[in-house]
This record gives C-alpha cells, sequence and structure tokens, in this order.
C-alpha cells in the first residue's frame, strides 16, 4: 500500500534518508542543538524538493502540538504557585528517614507527577528538591537523582500525556487517555517501583541517613512552600477538571489537544499571572524541533522509504505476529534508548502502520509504546528529562556522566524490557 501523495523517486527517497540519519547522527551527538538539526533538515528537504510544501504542512501533527503547548502552559501556571514543592517536601516527610521509604515516595511522586503532566516537567520540579533533601538529610543526592529519571520515564509511559512518544502515538492513532491508562498503566507502575527497589539496594550504602539528619527533614513545614494561596484555589479545580476530562474525552468526542487548550485558556482567564510572562516560558524550541522532524518523517513516508522499511521488518519477521510484537518493543528500547526516543518514535508510527495494514490490532502500537519509552533509561541522550537531569547535576556540581548513566541505565533497561516482554506475550499474544 502506497502512502497518500506518494511519488517513487530513487533519488528523492535516499535524500530523504540521508537526510533523517545525518540529523538523528547530529542529535545523537549532542554537539549541535536537536531544534537547529530538525530545522535544517527540514529545510534541506524543501529546498531540494524532495518534499512539496503542501504535503510537508500536512505531516505537521499539529494535535501533537496543541497538546504540548497547553500542558505546557498549564504546568507553568500551577508551577509557580508552589504546589509541585509542597508534593516533594510531603514525600519525604512521609519516610520518615528511612532510606527505604525515602525513594519509595519519591519514585511515587515522580511516576504519578510524570504520568498527569510530562517527563521533563516533572525532572525540572522535582530534581531541585530532591537535592535539598539530600543536604538535610546528608546523603548524596546523584543516587536519588538517577532513580527519579529512571522512575520518570517509566512512569510518564502509563498515560497519554505522560511521555513525548505516547503524546505522538496517541495523536496518530486516535487512542484515548483512558485506553492508555488501561493498557500502560499496569506495566508502567510495576516497572517504576522494581526500578525503586533495585536501585535501593544498589545504592543502599550511598543513602544512610543519620538521626539527626532525619529530624532536620521532619521539621520543615510544607505549607510554607505554596507561595500564592489565592492563586491555588483559582487553577487547581481547573487543572483537577483538565485531567478529568482526559479520561471522558473519547466518549465526549473531544480531542486531546482540545482539552488541553481549554484548560489553559481557563486558567490564563482566571490567572492573575501576565499572559506574555507565561507565554515565555512554552518551551518553543521544543515545539520547533517537533515541526522539522514532523516535516522530516513526512518526507521519509511520501518518498516511499517508510513503505521499503516496513517491507523489510515485515519480510524478516515471515509477517509472524509474535516476532513482529517483540521486534518492535526491544528495537524500540534500544535504537530509541541511544538516538532519542522521541524521532524514533515519529519514523516507527508509520511504519506500524503499514505493518497493520489499517487494522485495528492496538498491540503493535502498545509494544512501541513500551519500548520507546523504557528506552529512554537506557543512555544519558535518550530523552530530554534524562539531559535535563544531568544538566541541573552539573550546576550544582555533582555531573552525572554518560558511562556512569549508562551503568545504571543499561541494567534497569534490560530488567523492565523483560517484564514488558512478559506483559505483552500474556495480554497481547
Amino acid at each position: 500500500m502506497k502512502p497518500s501523495g506518494f511519488t517513487y523517486d530513487p533519488t528523492s527517497m535516499w535524500l530523504a534518508i540521508a537526510t533523517f540519519v545525518l540529523a538523528l547522527a547530529l542529535i545523537g551527538s549532542e554537539k549541535v542543538d536537536r531544534t537547529k538539526v530538525a530545522m535544517l533538515g527540514a529545510a534541506v528537504l524543501l529546498f531540494t524538493f524532495t518534499i512539496d510544501q503542501e504535503l510537508a504542512i500536512e505531516s505537521i501533527d499539529f494535535a501533537t502540538l496543541g497538546l504540548l503547548v497547553g500542558m505546557m502552559i498549564i504546568v507553568r501556571l500551577t508551577e509557580t504557585t508552589g504546589v509541585y514543592t509542597y508534593v516533594a517536601i510531603k514525600a519525604g516527610q512521609l519516610s520518615r528517614g528511612k532510606p527505604l521509604l525515602l525513594v519509595i515516595s519519591l519514585v511515587a511522586a515522580t511516576a504519578i507527577l510524570s504520568a498527569v503532566l510530562d517527563n521533563l516537567t516533572t525532572i525540572l520540579l522535582i530534581v531541585p528538591i530532591t537535592f535539598l533533601l539530600a543536604d538535610a538529610f546528608d546523603i548524596d543526592p546523584i543516587p536519588l537523582v538517577l532513580i527519579e529519571v529512571m522512575a520518570c520515564n517509566t512512569g510518564g509511559a502509563a498515560t497519554l500525556i505522560g511521555d513525548p512518544p505516547n503524546i505522538m502515538i496517541g495523536a496518530a492513532t486516535g487512542l484515548s487517555f483512558v485506553e492508555f491508562l488501561f493498557n500502560m498503566g499496569p506495566i508502567a507502575y510495576t516497572a517504576a517501583f522494581s526500578i525503586g527497589f533495585l536501585l535501593y539496594f544498589w545504592f543502599r550504602k550511598r543513602l544512610q541517613i543519620a538521626p539527626e539528619a532525619r529530624d532536620r527533614v521532619m521539621e520543615l513545614d510544607a505549607r510554607r512552600s505554596i507561595e500564592n494561596p489565592d492563586e491555588l484555589k483559582r487553577l487547581m479545580p481547573i487543572m483537577g477538571l483538565t485531567v478529568l476530562l482526559f479520561f471522558f474525552h473519547t466518549p465526549l468526542h473531544i480531542e486531546p489537544a482540545t482539552v488541553a487548550m481549554g484548560g489553559a485558556t481557563a486558567m490564563l482567564l482566571v490567572t492573575r499571572q501576565k499572559v506574555g510572562e507565561t507565554l515565555s516560558h512554552v518551551e518553543w524550541p521544543t515545539l520547533f524541533f517537533f515541526i522539522g522532524l514532523f516535516i522530516m518523517v513526512g518526507a521519509l513516508e511520501h518518498t516511499g522509504a517508510i513503505t521499503e522499511m516496513a517491507n523489510i521488518i515485515v519480510d524478516i519477521s515471515g509477517g509472524d505476529r509474535t516476532v513482529e510484537l517483540f521486534g518492535i518493543s526491544w528495537l524500540a528500547a534500544t535504537v530509541g534508548g541511544v538516538i532519542d526516543n522521541i524521532p524514533f518514535t515519529a519514523a516507527m508510527i508509520p511504519v506500524v502502520n503499514e505493518m497493520t495494514g489499517g487494522e485495528a490490532d492496538n498491540g503493535y502500537w502498545w509494544a512501541l509504546a513500551i519500548g520507546a519509552c523504557f528506552g529512554g533509561n537506557l543512555t544519558l541522550i535518550a530523552a530530554a528529562a534524562n539531559v535535563a537531569a544531568a544538566g541541573m547535576a552539573q550546576r550544582s556540581g555533582q555531573p552525572i556522566g554518560f558511562l556512569q548513566f549508562a551503568k545504571i541505565g543499561v541494567p534497569v533497561v534490560m530488567l523492565t524490557m523483560l517484564m514488558a516482554s512478559a506483559y505483552i506475550a500474556i495480554r497481547y499474544l
């Protein structure tokens, strides 16, 4: 089956492939800003007429962009109230200074927040508080930060809005918030808490807390972290209603992007914060990165490269559904874990669509989502949350190296993917 707008031209197809592969290599190297790479790649394909302007515009997924913008605005507005700081401090106090309970509390807070918000935002909110708690407890913060990053990437897999690959898959397939939670939630939270227990025993010698340090943390007043109670009262009901609508958007025939933008608009109407200040915190580089990426992937699709890739995978698997499901999940975890799971997912969506032939076999999509999200723990550059955490650690004078991360990430991904394979086999085969 040929994609819409398909015209077979070997030269154009190989130029689209070469541009995309070079872009992935540059993104993975981290030597050039990924937004610059994506926009340059899109420009090259447009100026060489590998893809025309009309098809390029059609390739941009505005549903994904709308969902991202809406959630960025919501998170920024609620972040200023201090509610996320309150949650993090409470998580530390609930542990009562016991290392295992501390780890489980932080895992729970991180996994839940990343499922409701997104991985990058959760890490940006949680990690600074983790350094505060580690300082109060007089322990090394890096083990806690690594545990949070791993829990964030797996916990975010639970919902439609928790991880960028899920947002992209949801926008491409129409799978609902509830379907994501029902299919991804069990394995995501099982994996997140398994990681917490595994890494607690891995780092337990570095997480010993002295009694006097425990007392200091218990004396912190979490309520003082709420910087604007009136703003919190105005915004949190809208936040709650927005999350509720994500659960019921399918029967209500409302798209997730509409829910997010509606919630953001309602918050902007009631907030006392300046609109310009709020919009200045929208991650515009991320949005333009997606635009460039969508155009590059659109070129792959419309020149026939995606069709050829799908045919190769089908030929190798022999059309065996079991081989295809496991192949998709492990390929997503390994390749996406090396080159960044966002562009890899963008490339794989049309491939999986070709493999299913348009049939309603969602097992393929869950295999892709699990592999892409769990693979985010493989390397330091596999997910934006990893890079953000490493940057904050660097600024604190305790950098996280590539190999240091990989020594933890590789066994974590192996463990969680073995769990995921069992889950796929039981539920979808």
